[in-house]
């Protein structure tokens, strides 16, 4: 019974429908669900930091049902994209029009890159491809390439656009890490073109794909279903990458590895991400918050994913963190004793 929990991520679907369907306050639903009643109830419920035990990680590393429920995130993602280009335009007012690009945005953050990235990590070349599938509905594919070969690697670095620095405030940040991920994605690409003695501008190169399909799909788009409704699925786009990035910043801010005298770094231990064992956030983000253990070893399964000791602990679940970062001095205040912690622990 205990991975039924993970049908909590239906939450976000169901709430989008009626923000849909509904006009008035109920058009922000979701906003109201996942950045006001989830951090509220996150403050009283308490962190569940228990592992499996040795025989339930095997049974759940044989059961189909973990990633059956990933794959249903594609076609579920995907109807919700042509739903929203089929009935914003029918918007009555600002009001409602702003609560449904919202809603949207939060499937493109939460489904489209949060489960393509959980995907995007697999080994098999078709849940890949379903990765793809998803992070495409958020435009945002050069993550694939970025965070796998980019951001794994120096994660907790100078040269890692994706962490956060000490006392960047995230409104800098955000700009920081799209535009840094975005050229060294290019830059990873056109590496792998240069290994296997093809040009840049080869088809393989994943970021040519990228962006001749994007061309080719908002294309369609602006055809048609018009301007409008083109400026409104692209800013839904830009609020579910501009969730990612408000993760990002949560997850390893502050935390570096040490240099050593060569230049090189430290491999990446347990220590270098922010973890959170809040359980509303675990299963809505298919543990994505248990982001230690899956820097540690970023090919597990989500469902396997564990909290250890010498992970740093966020003082609240993600939403919680991502609403206080909107306030730079109040985060600084309350993050940087965290960070000071977490790196003396290191030494």
């Amino acid at each position: 019974m205990k991975k039924l929990k993970y049908f909590a991520v239906f939450t976000l679907p169901i709430s989008v429908w009626i923000s849909f369907e509904c006009n008035g306050i109920l058009t922000f639903l979701p906003l109201f669900i996942f950045f006001g009643f989830v951090p509220l109830l996150e403050l009283f419920l308490r962190p569940n930091s228990k592992n499996l035990e040795l025989h339930e990680k095997e049974l759940v590393e044989k059961d189909r049902f973990y990633d059956s429920i990933l794959y249903l995130m594609v076609p579920v993602q995907w109807f919700f994209v042509f739903y929203f280009l089929a009935t914003i335009a029918e918007a009555e007012n600002t009001s409602d029009l702003t609560g449904r690009i919202f809603s949207m945005g939060l499937m493109c953050g939460i489904i489209g890159i949060n489960v393509g990235h959980e995907l995007g990590h697999r080994m098999k070349n078709w849940e890949r491809f379903l990765g793809e599938a998803l992070l495409f509905s958020s435009l945002e594919n050069h993550f694939l390439p970025y965070h796998n070969r980019g951001h794994h690697t120096n994660v907790a670095t100078p040269a890692d656009a994706a962490t956060a620095r000490k006392n960047e405030p995230i409104y800098v940040f955000w700009f920081r890490s799209q535009i840094g991920s975005y050229i060294q994605a290019w830059q990873i690409e056109n590496t792998r073109m240069s290994i296997m003695k093809k040009p840049w501008f080869y088809w393989s190169n994943k970021m040519i794909q990228y962006s001749f399909l994007y061309g080719v799909w908002l294309t369609l788009v602006y055809n048609f279903y018009g301007l409008n409704v083109f400026l409104y699925f692209l800013s839904s786009c830009a609020i579910g990458i501009l969730l990612l990035e408000c993760v990002n910043y949560i997850e390893h801010y502050g935390l570096i590895r040490k240099q050593r005298e060569n230049g090189t770094y430290e491999t990446v231990k347990l220590w270098h991400s922010w973890n959170s064992n809040h359980v509303i956030g675990r299963v809505v983000l298919f543990e994505l918050s248990r982001h230690s253990d899956h820097h540690y070893k970023a090919d597990k399964p989500y469902q396997n994913l564990e909290s250890n000791a010498d992970s740093p602990i966020l003082p609240s679940g993600y939403p919680g963190m991502i609403l206080l970062s909107f306030v730079p001095p109040l985060f600084f205040k309350v993050m940087n004793k965290h960070v000071e912690m977490a790196l003396a622990k290191s030494k």
